[in-house]
């Protein structure tokens, strides 16, 4: 049975953008199509790559390209189970859009790629397109026409993933690999309308042009990943520094209200100094902020009990008193006396809290036996 190939369908909206719901479903039926032709094809390319003498080095590509499409099936039914049947209100339209060009797992690609789900079906096209050829399902002299059209699309989606690239190493070396793609390209072209045979020629392009393609996603992808890593990392170390303040101010609280207050020191942030640019730096930072973030959380409950104490403490005195008053017991002398040491403790500033404990349980104590006494 001959390989039919497919191309994965345009992605609606953008990232942050609600997607429009008529777009929405043409973009699901055309996805659910792909989705289903690009398995067959897939199966089909399997079989074929398990009987070629070159099966362990096709193995790899073929591995990547069913973690691709498992990725993008799973993230298909995620979409389709949000859409409900075009049942979508904002929040919804905007969840779809979040699935579409949000971060998308391919688990099982060896190197724990995470593209977008326009991206994964692209370098699935891509796969697919390199593996038909090594295993010369497209006899290019059967249409030398149809191949120079796949050619100059090719040329022109790499041409646009350079150009969405930042100034660096990774746009310059795409730039380069894509002028001699275009210098090759315009050689075959011309050879091909003198009469030459460039059958020899087309294939060798196509595999480089799948690689470049291929090389290009995974950059864009790869950098995505860092600009995120990046803004997380500002956005929690601005949030710590905040915090690490609160917890200052709770500390200083805590000495002037509390004795014995504790002691523990209080992380600085600014310590770590600035979010490095480096991706793999970043990451390691974020593991560092992770520390002083639970650093701060002991701090934070290491101040705030012993406030927190005071307050029940001073609470219980008020629900005592109540419990006196509502008994008749604040006639007897040796009550009174208690509720008025325990409250000078209880209310003293700073206010110790070893003696406030006691002499509260006293008073507790104390209300416990006159009650008793009063009943006999």
């Amino acid at each position: 049975m001959p390989v039919t190939s497919v191309i994965a369908p345009d992605a609606p909206a953008r990232m942050g953008e609600p997607v429009e719901p008529t777009a929405m479903l043409r973009y699901l039926e055309a996805l659910g199509a792909w989705r289903d032709a690009r398995r067959t094809e897939l199966d089909e390319l399997d079989r074929l790559a398990l009987a070629s003498p070159d099966a362990a080095a096709l193995a790899p590509d073929v591995t990547l390209a069913m973690a691709l499409w498992q990725a993008v099936a799973v993230r298909y039914g995620e979409l389709e189970k949000v859409w409900d049947s075009g049942r979508v209100g904002l929040v919804e339209r905007q969840r779809l859009s979040a699935l579409v060009w949000g971060r998308l797992d391919a688990a099982g690609t060896g190197a724990s790629l995470a593209v977008s789900l326009p991206e994964a079906c692209r370098l699935s096209d891509a796969l697919a397109a390199q593996l038909r050829l090594r295993l010369s399902l497209d006899p290019v002299g059967l249409d030398l026409a149809a191949h120079l059209r796949a050619m100059r699309a090719t040329l022109e989606r790499i041409r646009d993933l350079v150009s969405a690239e930042p100034a660096g190493p990774v746009r310059d070396g795409g730039a380069a690999r894509l002028g001699r793609l275009e210098r090759r390209l315009t050689e075959l072209t011309g050879k091909a309308q003198r009469g030459a045979d460039v059958g020899g020629l087309v294939g060798p392009w196509e595999t480089d042009a799948a690689v470049a393609e291929r090389d290009l996603i995974v950059a864009a992808a790869t950098r995505r990943d860092a600009e995120r890593d990046r803004a997380r990392a500002e956005a929690r170390r601005a949030d710590l520094i905040a915090r690490a303040e609160a917890v200052a101010r709770t500390a200083d609280a805590c000495a002037s209200r509390v004795r014995p207050a504790p002691t523990l020191g209080i992380p600085r942030v600014e310590a770590l100094g600035p979010v490095p640019s480096d991706p793999g730096a970043v990451v390691a930072y974020l593991t560092r902020l992770d520390a002083v973030g639970r650093a701060l959380a002991q701090a934070e409950e290491a101040y705030s009990a012993p406030l927190a104490e005071v307050d029940r403490l001073r609470a219980l005195l008020d629900l005592y008193r109540a419990k006196a008053e509502a008994t008749g017991l604040t006639t007897r002398l040796e009550v009174r006396e208690m509720y008025r040491l325990a409250g000078a403790v209880v209310h003293d500033t700073p206010t110790d809290l070893p003696r406030a404990r006691a002499v509260l349980a006293a008073y507790q104590a104390l209300l416990g036996d006159a009650s008793i006494g009063g009943t006999r």
